[in-house]
């Protein structure tokens, strides 16, 4: 397993000038490797080996500007995407898949790639990493080497690779480094399901007897102040348009401290989710997801809108890498349904596409504008719980049987008054409160 870390770089003009040949020389040899690949495809009908590129194209201008492995590098994840592009198509042909993968693509003309460096071509010194930069360069810059720091909490022998990573004006050093999964100690009889929405990020039920929401009203905010920018930047300009200005607000919203805003919304949101499950003795975490749930999604034009910027799927990602990571047993399940069916009712739960044309909830959800009010559900009986904690129940209810999970302490109390967290008033003691349970997070970033 592994993990990334980033650190944003603040290069000299001259080194910036540097930076930006390396990875634009990346940009034109993975074109000229994506060419030979696709014209080798139309012609033979065959793929290209893991070396091949290295062969062809090792007297190509561009990969004679880079430094050997840094260009064998750029090749050989070409190799990787027509990898991925051949077993796609075969499941594609055998009806696996419903729609037709692509050959992998040209890359943007002009633009700048990431710049991969094995670390065992790289020197430490101290705190500092030294990226040699080849031949080449040094005779057109007057460079062969520049220094990047290296994060203190980082171990250099466990360093894998460090990239280059161009984005929006500013350059990254990421660092790929191996990660030893430990064992928890926890129950894995004991589960949190959680319902991910719009105002509440993440709705919360466990079977502990416990609910609570993590609430995503400033990263809504975040993501309309953005976009309301964006639109005001671009007016009576082209789609393409693009500026150091749109550069800069693009970073604030989407990298960094102190200019993060969504990476720093996810990377809090999953590790209180982590802390919390060993706090309370949970093992495993149940995540209800539809895939492509954002492409047909009709809630209105502006909730749609917010909805599909939210980063969902990248908190998913991580809250699964770091329950990976610590021991703890990630599911993923499809939610079709837990929203509108009774959990107190126990109503049946039909799976995507499978709904019986007589199925019917018992409940109802409540509305704008009705009597029952939005965010709350009624069931059968008239008891009246929040809709999203009925969700997460429900979302536990679907493999319940598979897990062998009780719900007994799954309850209306539990249901009617779910525990709320802002995220930005979160405190630094819960990423050190479960360190007695064997949890002691890395302050890393993915």
């Amino acid at each position: 397993m592994y993990g990334c870390q980033q650190v944003l770089l603040h290069p000299h003009k001259e080194t910036k000038a540097v930076l930006e040949f390396i990875c634009s020389e990346v940009n034109k040899l993975t074109n000229c490797g994506i060419y030979y690949g696709r014209q080798l495809y139309f012609k033979t009908q065959r793929f290209i080996g893991k070396y091949t590129l290295d062969k062809e194209l090792k007297s190509n201008w561009h990969f004679k500007a880079l430094r050997a492995n840094v260009a064998q590098q750029a090749l050989h994840k070409i190799y990787d995407s027509f990898k991925g592009y051949q077993a796609l198509i075969k499941k594609w042909w055998a009806g696996e898949l419903d729609n037709k993968p692509r050959l992998p693509n040209y890359r943007k003309k002009g633009g700048l790639e990431v710049a991969v460096y094995p670390a065992r071509f790289v020197k430490c010194l101290g705190n500092k990493i030294r990226l040699g930069l080849g031949r080449q360069v040094k005779a057109w810059f007057g460079l062969d080497n520049i220094t990047i720091p290296l994060p203190s909490n980082l171990d250099f022998k466990k360093i894998k690779e460090i990239r280059i990573l161009p984005r929006n004006n500013c350059f990254y050093a990421e660092f790929v480094y191996k990660i030893n999964p430990t064992k928890a100690v926890v129950n894995y009889g004991n589960a949190l399901g959680i319902d991910p929405g719009l105002n509440n990020w993440l709705t919360c039920v466990s079977t502990t007897g416990k609910s609570f929401i993590i609430d995503g009203k400033k990263v809504k905010s975040q993501n309309q102040w953005y976009h309301k920018r964006i639109a005001a930047l671009k007016k009576g300009k082209n789609q393409d348009y693009w500026d150091s200005e749109l550069g800069l607000i693009t970073e604030k919203r989407d990298c960094f401290v102190p200019r993060n805003q969504m990476r720093d919304a996810i990377n809090k949101a999953a590790r209180f989710i982590i802390n919390w499950c060993f706090k309370n003795d949970v093992g495993v975490i149940v995540f209800g997801w539809n895939k492509r749930n954002k492409d047909s999604i009709n809630i209105g034009q502006k909730n749609n809108q917010e909805l599909v910027m939210i980063p969902t799927a990248r908190l998913k990602d991580r809250i699964a890498q770091l329950a990976t990571q610590y021991g703890l047993k990630f599911i993923e399940t499809e939610e079709s349904y837990t929203s509108k069916a009774s959990f107190l009712d126990q109503d049946f739960l039909p799976k995507f596409g499978e709904k019986p044309n007589q199925w019917k909830p018992s409940g109802k959800r409540g509305k704008k504008g009705d009597g029952l009010g939005r965010g709350q559900y009624q069931t059968e009986k008239g008891a009246k719980i929040n809709s999203d904690c009925n969700g997460a129940a429900n979302i536990l209810r679907k493999v319940s049987s598979q897990l062998k999970l009780s719900l007994v302490k799954v309850r209306r109390a539990v249901l009617s008054m779910p525990k709320r967290y802002d995220l930005t008033n979160l405190s630094k003691s819960y990423r050190k409160q479960s360190e007695e349970r064997g949890f002691n997070p890395l302050r890393t970033t993915a």
